[in-house]
């Protein structure tokens, strides 16, 4: 597969530049959720839920794993001013079904991105990423990411998806994985440890001992490819047979990577320019993270429900994740929204529980 752009045709090219004019400085069902949740636990071994009767609430995509991670984007001068035309999403009050592009995990073959919106969007991000200064890391410090989040959950009971309340959360992640990490959250501080005791406390020094694309740490991330088609290919091979078919796994594998944790800048504009290469994925002209910030949004559609990675338009820096379904579903009606989180800031620092002196 590749993700190399082809070159566009000149109606392309006009349409391109009126969608993405010059820049300002230059003039999921329940069942699924639970099977995720449990992986979630048997990855970090412990449970996250007070010591009380056994619950069948199931958490939609956003509980998918304690150490979700997040690609940091440089602040830039690009400005992105993106008509609700052709197969961008009109916004608010709009059919939701306006923003799904061609292309399913069933159908789809995999192929070169064409010069599309969402293409030349994801360049245009990646290249933003790609010239953020790398920062030095030492092995003995912590990622920190401040977040506001809330997700949909189900029961056997309820079958109907539950937004739950915003919330505030806070993550420590080890830089190496030897340390354990910190998760705070509802009140509560939970140790992300390789084994904890029926207290909670961690039994053992050791975070993450063996990162993976769906738990990783920033010394995992600095190893990857920085080519978009290796690192794509990468992806696919290691999801093999995970979620609910490759292409969806793919595309919620790259997010879950946007959310809380640091990566190299060419790491960042790689896991971008891969996701151009992934089927039916689109633009949403207008979307809304957890803490009302606008901006546009990559998204792509999956059993009636619409993923959306929220990017501010003038720095296209990711702002948030938010869930939306765009069919109606025994669980859920269209336009409800399922999932909703805000990154607020993030950092390093050296020891958990403390906040960066700056942020990333």
């Amino acid at each position: 597969m590749s993700t190399t752009p082809s070159r566009p045709t000149p109606a392309e090219r006009e349409e391109i530049a009126r969608l993405l004019p010059v820049p300002a400085d230059r003039d999921r069902p329940g069942r699924h959720h639970q099977a995720l949740r449990d992986q979630l636990l048997r990855e970090f071994r412990q449970d996250t839920a007070p010591a009380a009767a056994p619950t069948t609430a199931k958490p939609r995509f956003g509980a998918r794993r304690l150490t979700i991670v997040a690609v940091p984007l440089a602040a830039g001068a690009l400005a992105v001013t993106l008509a609700t035309t052709g197969g961008l999403d009109p916004g608010p009050g709009a059919d939701p079904k306006a923003a799904v592009a061609p292309g399913s995990d069933q159908t789809s073959q995999k192929a070169a991105p064409e010069a599309t919106p969402v293409a030349v969007l994801l360049d245009r991000i990646a290249t933003v990423a790609a010239a953020k200064p790398a920062r030095a890391v030492r092995d003995d410090q912590y990622v920190y990411v401040s977040s506001t989040v809330a997700w949909s959950s189900q029961s056997d009971a309820d079958p109907v998806m539950r937004l739950d309340t915003p919330h505030s959360r806070e993550v420590w992640l080890s830089v190496d994985g030897r340390r354990p990490g910190l998760l705070r959250e509802r009140g509560q501080d939970i140790p992300l440890a390789d084994e904890v005791d029926k207290s909670g406390r961690p039994v053992t020094p050791v975070g993450n001992p063996a990162p993976t694309l769906n738990g990783p740490t920033y010394r995992y991330l600095e190893s990857l490819p920085t080519d978009p088609d290796v690192l794509l290919k990468k992806i696919y091979d290691e999801t093999r047979g995970q979620g609910p078919g490759p292409d969806q796994e793919a595309f919620v594998t790259i997010g879950d990577l946007l959310r809380e944790q640091l990566a190299p800048p060419k790491v960042s504009a790689a896991l971008y320019k891969a996701a151009a290469g992934i089927p039916g994925v689109t633009v949403v002209g207008d979307a809304v993270d957890a803490a009302g910030r606008h901006g546009v949004a990559v998204a792509r559609v999956h059993d009636g429900e619409r993923t959306e990675w929220i990017f501010d338009r003038n720095t296209l820096e990711f702002l948030g994740e938010r869930g939306v379904m765009v069919e109606d579903k025994p669980w859920a009606k269209s336009g409800q929204i399922t999932a909703t989180t805000a990154v607020l800031s993030r950092g390093v620092t050296d020891k958990t529980g403390e906040a960066p002196g700056r942020t990333g």
